[in-house]
């Protein structure tokens, strides 16, 4: 055999060998790669309506706990005085309530008033907070129609219209799309024309984590490039309550007293919870914030365990070990756990002494313990997701809060097996090898669990400190459907602004990441107090220096007139020149144009030591040229085109250049050679500008037509 081609061969064989393991470990890695949460938006108990408002609940140690809602026809008096296990009694009449579920704003989303009327309101709420999640992660929601964006929900109760005797006339034709399951997903998917996997889930009180390890599946096999993920709760009837009551599982006061030695059963509460969910090496390529990182996860099944509903403790012990080894992490690296902590005598205990042989040995620090559940209550199919919420709220800030309704941990727990501590306080919680990591357990009574673990992104995704800016003014551009809904955001963008939020990040994000309504404002703030005034007044429907308000149109047209000679100034757009890159690079452009036909070079002319040139018409004109170019591409780079575009005198050489009639180079040469010429003319003329007719003035031009034209 020849020895040229057999090397030949084996130097191929081997660069496809390199290649093949180039490629085995590139889908090795991607099929690990974390996933970061870019944006959260809730609905919980205790008037809970963003993130923000969870974490001061819970570190504030509050219970939201009330009575049963007044507005669902629910008969409370019969409950209230039916004896215990009789037919239709609940051991409480106590629980965790959105009491203003049944709001929405049905035309913000382009829905008829009897659609919405027959949607259940899981799918409401559903919608609202998918929006905001979305505006969270300073997406426009707009920017996402068809785009492979992902939404897997979490469900379990579809009780909404099974309340009806009979269909009203108002909701035939809609209760169908309105309480089905499927489209709790498809909705999302529709409305904000997502085309990625849209999948409604129901493992019960574990669907929302479970819709959480499916999407990262989805986001790592390339089947959406974002996910929406999450759960809703409403209880449409008190059947939960009745039910749950006879089995002998629920609270009497409605409260989820978490691994405490009181713990009687759970309390049965609402909510929705929403996380926009992406690739972290995408989400750090898009710069989209990083909240949090999901490392890893895992679901499985009790089996034929010691009951249908009861919970098992080996398999809850089996998840959290799947869900540490698709993390690549060991136990001891785990700081602490939101527990499934329902508060139920037989659960409680099983968990705790899961949690005890899965991360409670060889380990120097003690895993912290807690749950959500002691403040809202068990949220069922939007629990997991609250725990994911409060967990990421709980690393940003750097503290594991309280949990409550604890005076004595449980003495169904043997605590000396394990380094597990139950939050019984609040207590700092420190960086370990330079991040803060934790596990999030959700538990369904179908048998099926789940197990996520989070990690606090690198550094430099915190919150930045207010560094403040250079800008003169910060425009925050406001706009909304109607006037109403546009005071509504101003007063919700005050209290932002009043938490101490930076002035140039609200601009910046309400002006890139915000979709644009009809309904429009304009704050023209100096600093945050005066935006605060500013807003404040808006929000009252009073005028402010500050405000400028109107409404757009899609039938209206933008025109920019490019002025002629007479405007000029030394100085002219050097605050424009210092603050704004964009205005600057052009300026410098249309001047290295410029420069070569003049004497003396335009920045010297117009910022610096020859600014006694300026009003010679060889150099005003290409003087005004250039600062008219270089305010054309500051407006084009904020995205700013006009439809049509007209200019006068030397504006008409600007216009023409910036429409691409003129190249820059072109452009240079006409107007420094039309002001040279100008320049040589004789002194002494002088031009007029007159509001008549040109038939108007002749009369009386005769006799001067030697020294007058028109």
């Amino acid at each position: 055999m020849d020895e040229g081609k057999t090397l030949q061969y084996l130097k191929r064989l081997t660069t496809e060998l390199r290649d093949t393991r180039q490629r085995l470990r590139d889908v090795e890695e991607s099929s690990r790669e974390p996933l970061a949460v870019v944006g959260m938006a809730c609905r919980y108990p205790g008037g809970v309506r963003t993130p923000e408002q969870l974490w001061q609940l819970v570190v504030s140690e509050r219970d939201a706990i009330g009575g049963f809602p007044t507005d669902r026809a629910w008969d409370i008096e019969a409950m209230r005085s039916a004896r215990p296990g009789d037919a239709g009694s609940s051991s409480t009449l106590q629980g965790g309530f959105l009491y203003d579920a049944a709001d929405f704003d049905a035309e913000f989303f382009g829905i008829s008033p009897r659609e919405a009327v027959s949607m259940d309101p899981q799918q409401r709420l559903l919608l609202e907070t998918a929006w905001e999640a979305v505006e969270g992660a300073q997406i426009d929601p707009g920017s996402l129609r068809g785009s492979p964006t992902g939404v897997f929900a979490g469900i379990m109760y579809h009780d909404y219209a099974s309340r009806l005797a009979r269909i009203p006339d108002v909701a035939e034709g809609y209760l169908g799309t309105g309480n089905s399951g499927s489209i709790l997903s498809g909705r999302i998917a529709y409305t904000l024309g997502l085309e990625g996997p849209a999948v409604t889930i129901d493992t019960a009180c574990s669907s929302s984590l479970v819709a959480l390890h499916l999407a990262a599946q989805a986001l790592r096999r390339g089947e959406c490039s974002l996910a929406l993920v999450g759960g809703v709760t409403v209880m449409a009837s008190p059947a939960p309550f009745i039910d749950f009551s006879k089995q002998q599982g629920l609270s009497s006061d409605g409260r989820c007293k978490a691994f405490s030695d009181s713990a009687d059963g759970t309390g049965w509460a609402e909510g929705a919870g929403l996380l926009l969910v992406e690739r972290l090496s995408d989400a750090r390529r898009n710069g989209h914030p990083v909240l949090a990182v999901v490392r890893g996860s895992a679901v499985n099944q009790d089996g034929r365990s010691n009951g249908l509903t009861a919970p098992h403790g080996p398999s809850q012990q089996r998840v959290v070990r799947d869900a540490l080894i698709d993390a690549g992490l060991r136990p001891d690296q785990i700081d602490a756990v939101e527990a499934h902590g329902t508060g139920t005598r037989l659960g409680d205990p099983i968990e705790a002494q899961a949690l005890l042989a899965a991360y409670g040995q060889d380990r120097e620090q003690p895993l912290w313990l807690g749950s959500v559940k002691s403040n809202i209550g068990h949220t069922q199919a939007a629990a997991g997701v609250a725990g994911v919420i409060k967990t990421v709220m709980a690393m940003r800030h750097g503290v594991l809060p309280r949990t409550l309704h604890v005076d004595v941990p449980t003495t169904e727990v043997d605590w000396s097996s394990g380094a597990v501590s139950l939050l019984t306080e609040s207590v700092a919680w420190p960086r370990r090898d330079g991040t803060r990591r934790a596990g999030v357990s959700s538990f369904g009574f179908s048998g099926t669990n789940a197990h996520v673990i989070l990690e606090q992104p690198a550094t430099a995704d915190e919150p930045a400190e207010n560094a403040g800016s250079s800008l003169p003014v910060i425009p925050w551009v406001l706009s909304a459907r109607d006037e109403h809904a546009l005071r509504d955001l101003a007063t919700g963008l005050g209290k932002t602004v009043a938490d101490g939020a930076s002035a140039l990040d609200i601009g910046y994000t309400l002006a890139t990441a915000r979709a644009a309504f009809e309904h429009r404002a304009v704050v023209l703030a100096r600093d945050s107090e005066e935006g605060g005034q500013a807003l404040a007044a808006l929000a009252r429907g009073e005028a402010h220096p500050a405000v400028v308000t109107g409404r757009a149109s899609d039938e209206a047209n933008l025109t920019m007139v490019f002025s002629g000679q007479g405007n000029q100034r030394p100085g002219m757009g050097r605050e424009l020149y210092d603050t704004y890159p964009a205005y600057a690079d052009a300026f410098d452009t249309a001047c290295a144009a410029l420069d070569p036909h003049l004497d003396h070079p335009l920045h010297d002319i117009i910022h610096g030591t020859h600014t006694h040139l300026l009003n010679q018409t060889q150099y005003t004109q290409p003087a005004i040229f250039a600062l008219q170019t270089a305010l054309y591409r500051l407006y084009e780079h904020w995205g700013i085109t006009p439809h049509t575009v007209t200019g006068h005198s030397i504006g008409e050489i600007t216009a023409a250049h910036i429409t691409g009639i003129l190249t820059l180079q072109e452009a240079a040469t006409l107007i420094t050679h039309r002001a040279h010429l100008m320049q040589q003319l004789p002194p002494g003329g002088t031009m007029v500008a007159i509001n008549i007719t040109e038939q108007e003035i002749q009369p009386h031009l005769t006799g001067h037509e030697h020294t007058t034209a028109i």
